[in-house]
Formats: structure tokens, C-alpha cells, sequence
């Protein structure tokens, strides 16, 4: 256990790890004290408190800069409370330091501020957290007060724990507790009624076009998935993995459905180890003279699996039970997923169809319309891998490994915290977009073309005594020579047609499609 000395606590900074401040001389305050006291190794929270020498209280990307008079006083206490009050609960933080900090520092503040609103979280977050017990009686007085602050992050079901007189509404279990700051950007997302939007734009839709239109954004959504992946698979394959996108919330989440699922994204198993990995994994790629491992990202240790995604199942059968936001709940388990990426292969396919089961379990897509969140989803790639990097990035530093004789990594240290406490944001945001984004234009334009479609097809058919496949492909052709039959075509499977009547189909597709 590590003791600090009363002038330890806190200190003037112009850059911290590495993060410049917005100013050339700052104090460090809550949580970045406690890191630099402690010396935690740990990734930096994605944005920091410190306190200025002028009287402005402004924000930056990184940084929350507050005036003189916030100051906390040279104790862990006042840290402590600095960070729950302006910071909200971060569980990584709150995790490293209590392996350091000595139950006694705690108990002394506790005995100190038996009724304080912020002793008691402590507490209760000590006890959370280590699963050990702090040598203090069960608290008698004091209104119950909330773990996490519902006006700073997103927060789940109250469940009150009379021991510290709180209401623990984390979100999720002890073995998987990722954490949603509120953002500007999210609570707008959340005012549109994205769920109502939908089933008002297809609501009027006449059931066989959006049957059909469902069918097809399964099937491009499928193939999507695969492309994310760089591969191109056969046709029935990818209808297989469709079939299966569209089955989403039907099978109640569990670790055996999420094997079931690995068994259809992976049709041959002679060369994936299937199940719950059993050595290390990371993504990257391999030196060339070497095979020596080049991690973009390095999977949670195999000997941790287990606990992760069993603690990610209770923590969404605890959270889809209660009012929580369905998209942010989809984030949380999805990317928590993929973050932990348990499998040998099939991780990235069956991270994007954990969406479509939040989504479609907890009713918030239409039944039978799936959104084609993967076709997005590639139309903003770049994006994508920005917010998968942006986790993987900071943790590489943290995990010690070194390279196996097959070119994979063993892991050494103990790096479960990586994946259970985590600030999911920019993932809920990332994922609120795409949603918002197949709403607003992806399936108001399928629909749009269908409607199209039959329209040209029935003025066809007005014209012509043509058969239904010899329709289609006309349409086919000319979608694929810009609106023109070309030569090939009319010499070859549409030479019955004159050239006034080839001229005429083209100005009707000019003017239906």
C-alpha cells in the first residue's frame, strides 16, 4: 500500500502524461491527482479536471478547467470528493487506487464524514470494486444518495444498499461495468425518438414493399458485415449470416448463444480453435522477417473470458429489464464484446449483430424491418476504426506480453480492469449516428426505390407483354448503363425491340427512377 504525504496530493503541471493544459501553469485535480499521486498505470480518462491561476472556467477536448475557488484541499478526500462531484465515477480510476490506498485510509475519512454524500459512495464503491469488507459498522443515519449522478452519466436500475445508505443504479455487474458520461450530442439523439421515427416513416409503407425492402437491407447488411471484415463472401453464405441478422432477438443472450452464433459466421471450423479462446489474441499484424506480433489491439487474457462475458450477459439481462436507452445499452454490449474479442475469429460480425439484438429485444426496431446498421456503419469506416482505436490505443501501454513461438502474444499482467470499466461515449455516440442515420435517409431510400421499381415495372407492363424475369432484367440493365440499354443487350436478349421502343423505356426510366 502506497501512503501519500499530506504535499504529495496535488501539484502544478503544464503538461500531464504526455496532455498538454490549456495554460502554461495549472494544478491537477481530482482524478489526474490521484493518478499522479499514486502513480496509477492506467489509461488517461478521456478528459481531466485541473485548476487555473486566472478566474475563467472554460472546457476543452481534454481538459475541464476550473477557477481558484474550487480548489480541493491537500488530502485524498477532498480529491476524492472533487472527482465525484465534477468528475462522476470513473471505475478504473476508482480501481487502481483502492489497490493501493490502505482500507485504513478510507475507514478514517468514512469515520470522519459518517452521513457525507461522497464518503459513503466511496464506500460503497470500495466494497464494490475489491469485494472486501471495510472494518466499519453498517451506516444509521443519512438520506439515501446515488452512487452514480443521474445530471453526469447515464445510469441504471436503484437498487439501495442499507449497509452505506445508497442507491447503487450502476450499469451493470462487478465483471462488466462500462460507464456513459452524458454528452450534448447524446441527449439530442435521445430527444428525436429515434424508435418513434421509424415506425412513423414505414408505418404508411404498404407491408409487401417493406417486406421486400427488409429483405434486401438483411442481405446487403449481411454482406457489409463481411466487407467490414475485408472479406467478399460467396452469395450463401452471406445469406446464411443474413438469415441469422434477422433472427436478432429471438434467442435469449447467453454464452451459448454467443458460441451458436460463432458456428454460423464460421462454416469451417478445420482451422479456428471454436469457443472461448484458450492462448492471447490481439489484432494487428506480423513483422515480416520475424512473425514477431504487431498489436493495433490486444484481446482480454483467455484466462479472464469466462468472467467478462458471463459478467456482460447479467449486466444486460440487469439493464434491458429497466428504462435504460436502448442504443446506449446496445453500445455497452456490442463494443464491450469486441473489446474483449473472446473468440479466435467471427469477433467483428457477431459485435455488429449483438445491435441488432439489443435493438430488436428491447422492441426499439420494428418487428421484421432489421436496420442495415452495418451498411452504415461502412459508409463511415474510417470512423469506425477511429473509435475502436481510440480504446485500443491507450491500453497497448499497460499490457505486458511477449511474442509465442506461433506468432501470437502471452499476456503477463493482470488486465482485466481494461475490460470491464471502461468509458463507452464514444461508442454510444458513434452508434446513436448510425442508428439515426439508417433511419433518416438508409430506409426512406430503399423504400423510395421500390416504390420506383414497381412503378416502372408497371409501366412496362403497360406497354409489353413481357414476362416477369425478362422485366427485370431490363430494369437491371439500364440501372447498370446509366439509364441506357446498351448495344450488347438489344442485340442480344432485347433485340425484339425496336429502337423508337428502346428510346421510349429510357426516357421512362429517366423519369420513374
Amino acid at each position: 500500500m502506497k501512503k501519500i504525504k499530506k504535499n504529495q496530493i496535488s501539484r502544478s503541471v503544464s503538461y500531464f502524461h504526455g496532455r498538454p493544459l490549456p495554460e502554461k501553469e495549472c494544478w491537477i485535480a481530482g482524478y489526474a491527482s490521484l493518478i499522479d499521486s499514486y502513480d496509477l498505470k492506467i489509461p488517461l480518462p478521456n478528459k481531466l479536471a485541473a485548476i487555473s491561476l486566472h478566474h475563467k472556467r472554460y472546457d476543452t477536448d481534454n481538459w475541464s478547467i476550473y477557477t481558484p475557488r474550487y480548489k480541493p484541499d491537500q488530502t485524498i478526500a477532498s480529491q476524492l470528493t472533487f472527482a465525484l462531484k465534477y468528475e462522476g465515477v470513473n471505475l478504473t480510476v476508482l480501481s487502481a487506487l483502492f489497490q493501493r490506498m490502505s482500507p485504513e485510509e478510507i475507514e478514517e475519512w468514512i469515520k470522519s464524514e459518517p452521513v457525507g454524500r461522497y464518503s459513503r459512495r466511496i464506500w460503497f464503491l470500495y466494497e464494490w470494486l475489491t469485494d472486501k469488507k471495510l472494518n466499519l459498522p453498517d451506516a444509521q443515519t443519512g438520506n439515501f444518495v446515488d452512487v452514480l449522478d443521474p445530471k453526469q452519466q447515464y445510469v441504471g436500475p436503484s437498487k439501495p444498499s442499507k449497509r452505506q445508505r445508497v442507491h447503487n443504479n450502476l450499469t451493470g455487474v462487478q465483471n462488466f461495468c462500462p460507464l456513459v458520461w452524458r454528452t450534448e450530442k447524446l441527449e439530442k439523439f435521445r430527444t428525436l425518438h429515434i424508435d418513434s421515427l421509424a415506425r412513423e416513416k414505414t408505418g404508411l409503407i404498404h407491408p409487401d414493399v417493406l417486406a421486400r425492402a427488409a429483405a434486401f437491407l438483411l442481405l446487403q447488411d449481411s454482406r457489409a458485415s463481411f466487407a467490414i471484415e475485408g472479406e467478399r463472401p460467396p452469395k450463401n453464405r452471406a445469406e446464411r449470416w443474413g438469415r441469422a441478422i434477422g433472427q436478432a432477438g429471438l434467442h435469449p443472450l447467453s454464452i451459448n448463444e454467443l458460441l451458436r452464433l460463432q458456428t454460423i459466421v464460421i462454416e469451417d471450423h478445420r482451422f479456428i480453435h471454436m469457443g472461448l479462446r484458450q492462448e492471447g489474441g490481439f489484432i494487428g499484424a506480423h513483422e515480416r522477417s520475424t512473425n514477431l506480433p504487431l498489436p493495433d489491439h490486444i484481446s482480454a487474457k483467455w484466462q479472464d473470458l469466462s468472467r467478462l462475458i458471463q459478467g456482460m450477459v447479467e449486466s444486460y439481462e440487469y439493464l434491458k429489464a429497466s428504462s435504460f436507452d436502448p442504443v446506449i445499452l446496445a453500445a455497452l454490449i456490442s463494443f464491450g464484446f469486441v473489446f474483449i474479442h473472446p473468440f479466435e475469429d467471427g469477433n467483428g460480425r457477431i459485435h455488429r449483430y449483438l445491435m441488432h439484438h439489443v435493438l430488436a429485444e428491447r422492441g426499439f426496431s420494428q418487428k421484421g424491418v432489421t436496420f442495415p446498421l452495418s451498411t452504415v456503419i461502412l459508409r463511415r469506416i474510417d470512423e469506425y476504426k477511429r473509435v475502436l482505436e481510440d480504446y485500443s490505443r491507450p491500453r497497448l501501454e499497460f499490457i505486458e506480453w511477449h511474442p509465442t513461438p506461433n506468432g501470437n502474444v502471452d499476456v503477463l499482467n493482470e488486465t482485466i480492469d481494461l475490460y470491464r470499466y471502461f468509458d463507452a461515449t464514444q461508442q454510444a455516440e458513434f452508434l446513436y449516428e448510425c442508428v439515426y442515420e439508417t433511419v433518416e435517409h438508409i430506409l426512406p431510400e430503399e423504400i423510395d426505390y421500390l416504390k420506383r421499381y414497381d412503378e416502372m415495372k408497371s409501366a412496362i407492363n403497360e406497354r409489353f407483354d413481357m414476362p416477369n424475369h425478362l422485366t427485370d432484367l431490363l430494369i437491371h440493365f439500364l440501372q447498370q448503363n446509366g439509364g441506357k440499354l446498351s448495344k450488347r443487350a438489344q442485340e442480344n436478349e432485347f433485340k425484339e425491340l425496336s429502337q423508337e421502343e428502346c428510346s421510349q423505356l429510357e426516357s421512362l426510366y429517366r423519369n420513374i427512377m
